[in-house]
């Protein structure tokens, strides 16, 4: 009976761990001109925009001022940290942070990429290294000649490859060092643990001979190094970009932009193996373009969206 009890228990609370959560989107509209926009969800499906889809923060940083494909996550400090895309054509990107998700801190351009002939720096991410008690920021960056071999095989003179520095206060950066090159161009990775694995799913960004455009995944037992070959695409006959992937109990839920049909897609798996389109299923706020969705407990809505 005890045992018993005991189990009741364990799923009772997780159950309402689970039924606490809110999930949230960030994501921008049009070219990123206006800034940070938010929506939530409490089914991974509906999703509907906050503050009537106006923006939360307007782009500051950088000489463009846009703020595309932002990312943000809640770090051990109680702050949310957000990265995002300044401009298509410069060599950093933005930051700031936040307590509440509508009152952000001054916004500051790091400029990683600086120091190369690098002709951008592509949709940041940023993971927390538990372990070593830092963060890890990973983006999408062409730096013409450094990989020859397919110089011509993506988008006119970009050759991507994910490159990633170690930070644990935003003001200071280790080096920047490849993160993920398998001999083709990639952009857009995003990298969730599964039981000591990490697993980065990326799109392939190559257009000739014979164009990809499409989501793969890669696994390695380490953060920031060691990831394999990419699996075989798991979205469809469709151009997809900027993933992010949702762990809503045993399904993960993974999130794309068909951009070229103007609409968003999601494919669902309980295994990461077999995936099921389940994009009829979607509601997404008109517009939304390459996000990256996070979680926030009901508690923590309600006393930040509070009317």
């Amino acid at each position: 009976m005890r045992k018993y009890m005991i189990f009741l228990f364990f799923i009772t609370t997780r159950l309402m761990a689970q039924e606490d959560n809110v999930y949230m989107f960030c994501y921008f509209k049009d070219n990123g001109q206006d800034g940070l926009h938010l929506a939530y969800s409490r089914d991974g499906y509906q999703w509907t925009a906050l503050r009537d889809d106006r923006s939360f923060l307007t782009p500051a940083a950088g000489k463009d001022k846009l703020m595309r494909d932002p990312c943000i996550i809640k770090g051990p400090d109680g702050l949310f940290h957000m990265v995002w895309t300044v401009s298509w054509n410069e060599k950093g990107i933005g930051y700031a942070a936040s307590k509440d998700l509508v009152h952000w801190s001054a916004q500051r351009y790091l400029p990683l990429m600086e120091h190369e002939n690098a002709l951008n720096c592509w949709a940041p991410e940023i993971n927390y290294d538990a372990k070593n008690k830092r963060y890890m920021i990973y983006w999408a960056t062409t730096i013409p000649g450094r990989f020859p071999d397919t110089d011509s095989s993506g988008d006119g003179r970009y050759n991507h490859r994910m490159y990633y520095v170690f930070t644990k206060d935003f003001k200071t950066f280790s080096k920047p060092e490849i993160l993920y090159n398998k001999g083709f161009t990639v952009i857009d990775a995003t990298i969730k643990e599964q039981d000591g694995q990490y697993l980065m799913f990326l799109k392939d960004e190559t257009k000739l001979p014979v164009p990809q455009k499409n989501i793969r995944i890669a696994a390695s037992r380490y953060l920031y190094k060691d990831y394999g070959a990419p699996s075989a695409p798991v979205t469809g006959n469709y151009w997809a970009e900027g993933p992010t992937v949702l762990q809503m109990g045993r399904e993960w839920i993974v999130y794309f932009d068909k951009y070229r049909d103007h609409s968003y897609g999601a494919i669902r798996s309980a295994d990461l193996k077999n995936w099921v389109d389940v994009s009829d299923k979607l509601r997404m706020p008109t517009g939304l373009k390459h996000g990256t969705v996070f979680m926030i407990t009901q508690k923590e809505f309600e006393t930040f969206f509070k009317e």
